[in-house]
């Protein structure tokens, strides 16, 4: 069957190698050039596409009129998106006889938009997973053609997440693509309105307040861990300080208004809304600093207010 495929991330050079497995004829493939600015921990699926010699593209818009008339050329017989990070239009959509599909990280209706992985330790979940879906114009919101859940264990940071997610999404098209291959995908209708739907995330988003739960604060903190921006807070003197780890426990500050950090034991541990978050991983002015070397950096700053 004649594929075309978009695909970005780990999760692209995933539903690519299923696609492969699966004897499905891949005649293009439509990707991003990497983001000079963007810290790209995950693999390259121009150089994938690049070594199996198959033609790669990375147009600014893929909707333009000169390339929907190239993907038209190409006759598709089916349409994948595999964490391609644009909406295809409606005139390449409407192209290939047996459908296009998209491969989302979440539980649909759930999750809807962008970065679900990040929103899931977000919001604290302790269960997400992937959704292949017939595509429609509206972003996530065509019928669903299956799903497999993956646990979030306490500890999982956006990046271990996404190796589940990857582990679970190969699982579900192994299913699938033969199903899309003879004809008998499912389709099950979705019901937005008890769904939700998040929007992308900027640097500024990873900015912790002292107000929320120690909990809360953690499930920031191992959102944006590496390889991601992080989650910071700011001295009174306007230095940032992002903590790449830390740990929720119960208030071992006294009193003090929420943001005050105090050295215990051979820990810092910082005053929230609901307990205390211990610093276990910071950067302070470019030097990243761990453990009880922490304290080092709070002993002149006893009982600051952060921010």
């Amino acid at each position: 069957m004649k594929a075309i495929v978009f695909a970005y991330h780990n999760m692209g050079l995933t539903g690519l190698a299923a696609l492969k497995r699966c004897g499905f004829d891949i005649r293009a493939v439509f990707s991003h050039e990497d983001d000079p600015g963007e810290n790209c921990w995950f693999g390259s699926v121009v150089k994938w596409a690049e070594e199996n010699r198959i033609p790669v593209f990375c147009p600014e818009n893929a909707n333009a009129p000169d390339w929907v008339e190239k993907i038209s050329d190409l006759r598709p017989e089916v349409i994948f998106s595999f964490y391609y990070r644009h909406l295809i239009a409606g005139e390449i959509l409407r192209i290939p006889p047996a459908g296009a599909y998209n491969l989302h990280g979440s539980l649909l209706p759930a999750y809807r938009g962008r970065c679900p992985v990040n929103w899931v330790l977000v919001k604290g979940e302790k269960t997400t997973g992937v959704t292949l879906h017939h595509m429609v114009e509206r972003a996530d919101a065509g019928d669903i053609v299956g799903q497999k859940a993956v646990e979030i264990g306490f500890a999982d940071t956006a990046l271990t997440l996404s190796g589940k997610l990857c582990m679970a999404a190969e699982a579900l098209l192994m299913e699938m693509l033969p199903r899309i291959k003879n004809g008998t995908v499912p389709r099950v209708s979705q019901d937005l309105r008890g769904g939700s739907y998040f929007g992308g995330r900027s640097p500024e988003d990873g900015r912790i307040y002292w107000g929320w739960s120690a909990l809360r604060i953690y499930n920031l903190i191992r959102a944006l861990t590496n390889p991601y921006p992080g989650a910071f807070a700011v001295f009174p003197d306007g230095m940032k300080m992002i903590i790449w780890w830390g740990a929720p426990e119960q208030d071992n500050v006294g009193k003090g208004a929420p943001g005050t950090a105090r050295i215990y034991g051979d820990t810092v541990v910082v005053k929230t809304g609901e307990g205390c978050l211990r610093l276990m991983d910071i950067e302070l002015g470019g030097m990243r600093v761990s453990g009880s070397d922490i304290i080092g950096h709070f002993k002149n700053r006893e009982g600051v207010i952060l921010t």
